[in-house]
């Protein structure tokens, strides 16, 4: 069954020092992409987490964002940039003396200022990717294509309706093709009997033009493609494998067929239904865009 693009996933899970939350959302794209963003201390495991989350999802562009919270045991104790410190205490120590105050420069004035106090680094970096890292990634691109799956259902039983659409619009050209020649020929005969009188026209030469005219406006090819087209659609979006680039081949080559129906029909009942099969062509190629 076909997927959408578009989901979000999301996953936790505990280590030994910290808790880990794995966020990862995807929307349309032409191609799989996947972009990382990591704690520092998972920064060497970015291609493990990329290959763990293209083997659920094949396409889109997809953001993996996993975030660490420290617990009591694995966080970092402080650390204290005495240089700093005193550069800050001078510093505010000389404005005080040049403007002439008496009080003591605040502790909490110092320690407040960016980088006076920072959190050292905690645990060294693993050898090898953990395995509660990987789970929460997997877990989370699982969730996310559990939404994808979801909003899929909803975009075949769309794309069903409006194929079935298009096949009662073919069927109405189909139904018309034959009487375009009939048509003609009667319009034909007229015209001729308008301007010559006692046409001197022989019925060998009607005949010829009229045949002319159906062998110019003959849609029979284009037709019996536009079904074949239509038929693989229908074979295609039932597959479990990502579609969405074979469906949008097939859209341009079915768009391709109408294009010339309305060009050699040469009707206005014809050229109405090559008007709603392009709108309606339109509406599933948007939809198609969404589909992995």
């Amino acid at each position: 069954m076909i997927k959408s693009m578009t989901g979000y996933g999301k996953a936790e899970a505990d280590s030994q020092t910290g808790k880990l939350t794995v966020e990862i959302r995807s929307v349309n794209h032409r191609y799989g992409e996947i972009f990382v963003k990591l704690p520092r201390l998972y920064m060497p495991f970015e291609n493990e987490v990329k290959k763990a989350v293209g083997q659920k999802l094949k396409r889109g562009k997809i953001e993996v964002f996993i975030q660490r919270e420290e617990t009591a045991a694995g966080g970092a104790m402080p650390v204290v940039n005495l240089e700093l410190a005193k550069g800050y205490y001078q510093a505010f120590s000389s404005i005080r003396d040049a403007i002439g105050l008496k009080e003591e420069v605040p502790l909490s004035l110092i320690t407040g200022q960016r980088d006076v106090i920072g959190a050292g680094e905690i645990a060294a970096v693993p050898e090898s990717v953990p395995t509660e890292l990987l789970a929460a990634v997997e877990s989370a691109a699982n969730n996310l294509d559990a939404m994808r799956s979801r909003e899929g259902e909803a975009l075949l039983d769309d794309l069903q309706k409006r194929r079935a659409f298009l096949s009662v619009l073919i069927a109405r050209i189909a139904g018309r093709a034959p009487q375009v020649v009939a048509d003609y020929a009667v319009r034909l005969k007229e015209r001729v009997a308008q301007l010559s009188g006692d046409s001197t026209v022989t019925e060998e030469r009607l005949a010829q033009e009229i045949a002319i005219m159906a062998d110019r406006c003959d849609i029979t090819e284009e037709l019996v493609r536009f079904n074949s087209h239509l038929q693989q659609f229908d074979e295609t979006i039932v597959l479990t494998e990502p579609v969405g680039r074979k469906l949008d081949f097939l859209l341009q080559e079915i768009n391709r067929e109408v294009n010339t129906i309305g060009s050699k029909a040469n009707d206005g009942e014809i050229a109405a239904c090559v008007v709603e099969l392009k709108a309606e062509l339109e509406k599933i190629r948007e939809q198609v865009q969404n589909v992995e």
